[in-house]
């Protein structure tokens, strides 16, 4: 079988699988008879992984196999897919977890030894839930306590492929002093700009007093004009009311004027309708004499 077939095969199983596949898993889903060697597996794998380095997703071996994950640096956008929140863990939980992942096989008492609290059972049944540790076996001494270890699902969840790409306790030491020098040097940079912005500010506030005592005339010939503006505005307002004024006594005039007119034309229009009243009534009176006669 060509490569470029074995790698469409591989990439489309591991795509397709929810769970990922180990090399030998992926070597039977072919026939018998047209198996690849483990050779040719494992150099379609690496050409796949190779085939990712310019992709959002990378091609990687944890403990249970292969799978296709998303690229760490894509993270920010990935999760907001997911709208619920990734769960928050107690540093008693964390601690909890790293003394098994370290030390194990080892029992809930030796894990309490080294914590000096009691371990709270809930702890030690919420990591067995999320089969992140397991029983694996006991300790020969009366009681014989449970002997605790991590599980394969332990190392696929934080991308491991085995116990040997846990970090050394020496490489955690140095972590967490390089954090102690870091919050140090932190510390004193903040230090260090708090004072400089502050004799920035210091600064730019004599610089504006300055600046105003220098233009302390300016000043007053500003006030000057506003008061000249302001009489001019006084001035405005007077003449605006004796125009309005005008206007108000113009329309009284029209006003009595039509009021005026109005009443000689309803006069007028009384004096139509009594001439109008007077000869229908003088003409009845005529009709009604012919009719006698």
């Amino acid at each position: 079988m060509e490569q470029a077939q074995l790698k469409q095969i591989i990439e489309a199983a591991l795509m397709a699988f929810d769970e990922p596949m180990s090399t030998q898993k992926l070597a039977n889903l072919f026939e018998e008879d047209e198996r690849p060697e483990m050779s040719a597996m494992t150099e379609a794998l690496q050409s796949l992984q190779d085939d990712c380095e310019h992709r959002g997703v990378e091609l990687k071996q944890v403990a249970s196999g292969w799978r296709y994950q998303a690229k760490q640096d894509t993270t920010p956008w990935i999760k907001k897919l997911w709208q619920e929140r990734p769960p928050k863990y107690t540093k008693a939980f964390l601690e909890t977890l790293a003394l098994v992942a370290y030390r194990q096989p080892v029992t809930r008492a030796e894990i309490e030894d080294v914590r000096g609290v009691a371990v709270n059972p809930n702890i030690i049944k919420s990591l067995i839930e999320r089969d992140w540790v397991k029983v694996v076996g006991h300790r020969d001494v009366p009681g014989r306590p449970e002997l605790l270890g991590t599980t394969k699902d332990f190392l696929d969840y934080f991308n491991l492929k085995s116990l040997s790409e846990l970090p050394t306790l020496k490489e955690i030491q140095d972590l967490d002093i390089m954090g102690t020098e870091l919050e140090t040097q932190l510390q004193l940079l903040s230090e260090e700009t708090i004072a400089a912005a502050q004799a920035q500010d210091k600064a730019a506030a004599d610089a504006i007093q300055e600046e105003i005592d220098r233009r302390g005339i300016e000043l007053s010939d500003e006030d000057e004009i506003e008061a000249e503006i302001a009489a001019v505005e006084e001035t405005m307002v007077d003449e605006d009311a004796e125009v309005e004024d005008d206007i108000d006594t113009e329309v009284a005039v029209v006003e009595e004027t039509a009021v005026v007119e109005e009443s000689a034309a309803e006069d007028e229009l009384e004096a139509v309708e009594e001439e109008a009243e007077a000869e229908a009534e003088a003409e009845e009176e005529s009709t009604a004499a012919n009719q006698d006669m």
